[in-house]
């Protein structure tokens, strides 16, 4: 879909300024543009025409902006919205992560006074955005189709690149699970939680790891040697006969140990504490790298860091994101640095999309950075496309 196929609901209540994102949409081709000067007239509309971006102010007459973000999530109206407000800082942040806690894409904020270029910076990144359940309303996902999705064989591993920002080379890849149904590609966001739920995602998890061993020796067939990660769920490690099959999946696919690093996901509390310590600990004496992924949000914590023998800190996407502009987001991501320099981990930035995050993050220190900046994910055949594109000097930021 071209920026000018997408439909966008404008939600402001000050007249002229209503008036101007719709003239500054219109210049930048958009040919399904509406707008509502409040929450409840903004609703409705959507109930007729759902929209693909919602640009919303939060300082709206009866309904706030913030009340009416909560009834676009719980009616799915919306494939992504965009907050134009010039509010504290700090308040945006958290209205962002409120709305991503919805199961929201928020592409961003824009600052007032709005200009074409502020627009089409934001309406472009609907395109990047990672698959969200928002995002597809109408596929309905069960356990059953999960079942026999999984019996199938038709989870595919797709790989985004991991890029040392001192060369700017791209040194491994991250696994990342997506599901071709129904004639689309479905992100983890819509299968992951079930499968956790119904006691599944140990099989996704043993498929990810068979599939990218498979790949990485394609890629050294072709010259390309790279590290990996796999996601792996807490749920996972409960089972103390996990490291050993792990490490039986890796040397039946020809790789090693020490050219995996596992990302430990922790989407619900460690409810087995000495049997996932258990698995991590001898994870790591059999030569994997663990790495505590997301950090600052969920369960990962400073407990965890204190307790498991961590090789690599990624920092979320969502302390990244504008960090260069937001000294709260900027701080955030500066103490993670420290604290990892002082535990002696490598450090993972992700969801790096501009070259000012680049920069902020080459200037505090941070070894490696995976985003759209560098590549979406993309299927095992087209990553050294990927990563040649990425390599092209026009396409690399200053070092």
């Amino acid at each position: 879909m071209r920026l000018s196929e997408l439909s966008v609901l404008v939600v402001e209540d000050h007249g002229f300024q209503r008036r101007v994102a719709l003239r500054l949409l219109e210049e930048l081709g958009l040919r399904h543009v509406e707008a509502a000067a409040d929450g409840r007239a903004a609703l409705a509309a959507l109930q007729t025409r759902p929209a693909d971006v919602v640009l919303v102010d939060l300082d709206l007459p009866e309904m706030d902006g913030i009340e009416f973000i909560g009834h676009v999530a719980s009616h799915k109206r919306a494939g992504a919205i965009v907050l134009t407000s010039a509010l504290d800082p700090a308040l945006l942040n958290t209205v962002q992560g409120m709305a991503r806690a919805y199961g929201l894409r928020v592409l961003g904020v824009v600052e007032k006074p709005l200009t074409t270029f502020k627009l089409a910076e934001v309406l472009g990144r609907f395109h990047n955005e990672e698959e969200s359940p928002a995002a597809e309303p109408d596929v309905e996902i069960g356990p059953d189709a999960l079942r026999r999705a999984l019996a199938a064989g038709e989870f595919e591993a797709w790989f985004q690149p991991k890029v040392a920002i001192s060369t700017g080379h791209v040194i491994g890849v991250e696994a990342l699970a997506r599901w071709p149904h129904d004639g689309r590609m479905i992100g983890p966001a819509r299968f992951i939680p079930l499968l956790e739920r119904e006691g599944m995602i140990g099989q996704l998890t043993e498929r990810m790891l068979e599939q990218t061993c498979c790949w990485r020796r394609r890629w050294a067939d072709e010259g390309l040697e790279l590290g990996l990660s796999v996601n792996v769920s807490m749920l996972n490690l409960a089972d103390v006969a996990t490291a050993d099959r792990y490490q039986q999946i890796v040397a039946d696919h020809g790789a090693r140990p020490r050219d995996l690093v596992i990302e430990v996901t922790e989407s619900s509390v460690m409810s087995e504490a000495a049997h996932v310590l258990n698995v991590l600990a001898r994870l790591r004496l059999k030569g994997f790298g663990l790495a505590i992924d997301d950090f600052g949000t969920g369960y990962s914590s400073l407990a965890q860091l204190s307790q498991i023998p961590f090789t690599e800190l990624k920092i979320d996407r969502g302390f990244v994101s504008g960090a260069p502009t937001q000294p709260r987001k900027r701080a955030v991501v500066e103490a993670s640095l420290d604290l990892a320099r002082k535990l002696h981990l490598t450090v993972v930035a992700e969801g790096v999309e501009t070259v000012e995050e680049w920069q902020m993050l080459a200037e505090l220190g941070c070894q490696q950075v995976q985003g759209f900046l560098v590549s979406a994910a993309v299927p095992g055949h087209a990553l050294p496309g990927a990563i040649r594109d990425w390599h092209q000097p026009e396409d690399a930021p200053p070092r």
